[in-house]
């Protein structure tokens, strides 16, 4: 079973007299256990490509499975369900709410998934998930009061609160000084290696050592 199929995935946008295809005719196969690094220059895709396996966005036409879920024939509510549950987004932005403590922004998946129903047991896991990401000491402060590579693994943790098999993310390391943008790397290398389904968009060139499979897009096109 693949943890992703797309097959002939299309983006457009604009008019019908001014259209721009930010992706044309994608087939790809994504597996567990696997690091897949997309590559490409900026405006390539890479991003609208996360963002419509991640079942954020809609393609124009195409087909896409999740776990061999057409994900055409789910509902809104169901589609909502596999982002919540089996799927788990990095952002380079980090998207931390800055009202709650590094502790309380890696709970809020897991409040939301109906299968915790003690927060002790909640935020046990958000704990251990802070402590795996070298965080222990950190998980009562706010963002504000953590660096940006502190910042991005909190995001790492909240990513992985559901204990989702596919791990998608974009850039995750853009604002990070180069020991931070190893640490990232090296723990994504690991989940993979535990069997976790690891895309990843980046621009760095140190990814690609860590990379199983490296995708380049090109003005949406898949080379």
């Amino acid at each position: 079973m693949s943890a992703i199929k797309i097959k002939n995935i299309s983006k457009e946008y604009g008019t019908k007299n001014k259209k721009v295809h930010a992706l044309d005719n994608i087939t790809k196969e994504f597996q567990y256990g696997k690091f897949y690094l997309i590559t490409g220059h900026s405006g390539s895709g890479k991003t609208t490509l996360l963002k419509i396996m991640g079942l954020v966005d809609n393609e124009t036409k195409g087909e896409i499975f999740i776990k061999d879920k057409d994900v055409a024939k789910l509902s809104v509510k169901e589609k909502a369900e596999i982002r919540n549950k089996e799927i788990g987004f990095i952002f380079q932005e980090f998207y931390l709410d800055k009202y709650l403590t590094a502790l309380e922004n890696v709970t809020i998946p897991m409040l939301i998934n109906k299968k915790y129903k003690d927060y002790s047991e909640i935020k046990k896991r958000s704990t251990d998930l802070l402590k795996q990401v070298g965080l222990e000491s950190r998980i009562k402060h706010f963002p504000k009061e953590l660096s940006g590579g502190e910042q991005e693994r909190v995001a790492i943790a909240r990513a992985l609160a559901n204990n989702p098999d596919i791990i998608l993310a974009d850039e995750p390391t853009g604002n990070l000084d180069i020991a931070n943008e190893e640490y990232v790397f090296e723990y994504l290398k690991k989940l993979s290696e535990e069997g976790k389904c690891i895309i990843m968009v980046s621009h760095s060139k140190d990814a690609l050592k860590y990379a199983d499979e490296v995708i380049e897009l090109k003005e949406g096109k898949l080379l």
